[in-house]
């Protein structure tokens, strides 16, 4: 008994344990809304003025940029057609070795990030990578526009079915789109990123069964100083968009619904009459 007492007496202690890694910080995913501040969510508002550290897309406004506090960093991560100024893949690098470092984050997108943000993919990659994140969602570009141009998304005598799409491959070329589908009837349609393809979406609607003759509308800097909407048909939209030099950011809305525009525009007191 004593030999084993002295055994365990000059045995050397373990080493110490190599201290456990720091939590990766929060990220908070924010969806800033089609532009216009004041369609911010409260919830967004107050994320957006208590951070320090904001990674943002090109389609954020300057009017919510001003929100942040001052001295906050902000860091230009945005994305323009054919013109990204960082890739996916390095933007969500960027926001892993923040997190890592020990630095909150709030990454602002326009819209809803969820909604054609690429919300979704960063998403997994901070789960997969075990950051913990929250997500705040953000007044759909849809939605805005619609609201704020006089175009209802649904509506009981026109469409029943309400569907988003994308104009804008992965790739940048054509996306890979279910063209029966979307050319139902009684159906709203709303494409983001579609003015570089209206044109071909258009004529693939027609092709597939929808009249020709199908009111559609595009809404370009919806909700943003310089808003305008273009109203017309399948047929025609294509045509008046060149000629009118359309712009992204736009949004394309296909349906019955938009012959209501005029009226509900006319009404509205966000136009009045002159």
């Amino acid at each position: 008994m004593q030999l084993l007492d002295d055994l365990m007496l000059f045995t050397p202690p373990p080493p110490a344990s190599t201290p456990p890694a720091p939590r990766a910080a929060l990220v908070t995913l924010v969806g800033a809304g089609p532009g216009d501040p004041e369609l911010l969510t409260v919830k967004a508002a107050n994320a957006l003025r208590r951070a320090s550290l904001v990674l943002y897309d090109h389609l954020v406004s300057p009017a919510v940029l001003a929100l942040m506090a001052e001295g906050a960093d902000r860091v230009y991560v945005g994305k323009e057609s054919s013109n990204h100024s960082l890739s996916q893949k390095t933007i969500i690098e960027l926001m892993l070795r923040y997190a890592r470092a020990g630095r909150p984050l709030l990454r602002l997108k326009g819209g809803d990030g969820y909604i054609f943000g690429r919300g979704g993919e960063e998403a997994e990659a901070l789960a997969e990578a075990g950051v913990p994140f929250e997500v705040i969602p953000g007044l759909s570009a849809a939605q805005g526009a619609a609201a704020n141009v006089g175009i209802p998304l649904t509506h009981r005598d026109h469409a029943a079915t309400l569907v988003f799409a994308t104009g804008h491959g992965r790739e940048g070329g054509d996306p890979e789109l279910d063209w029966a589908a979307l050319a139902r009837p009684r159906q709203t349609l709303v494409i983001y990123m579609g003015v570089g393809t209206l044109a071909r979406s258009c004529a693939r609607l027609v092709a597939h069964g929808l009249p020709a003759d199908t009111p559609a509308a595009i809404v370009e800097r919806a909700t943003l100083p310089g808003e305008r909407c273009l109203t017309g048909t399948l047929a025609s939209l294509p045509e008046l968009a060149r000629a009118e030099q359309v712009k992204p950011p736009a949004l394309v809305i296909i349906g019955q619904v938009v012959s209501l525009q005029p009226l509900l525009a006319r009404a509205s007191a966000r136009h009045p009459a002159p």
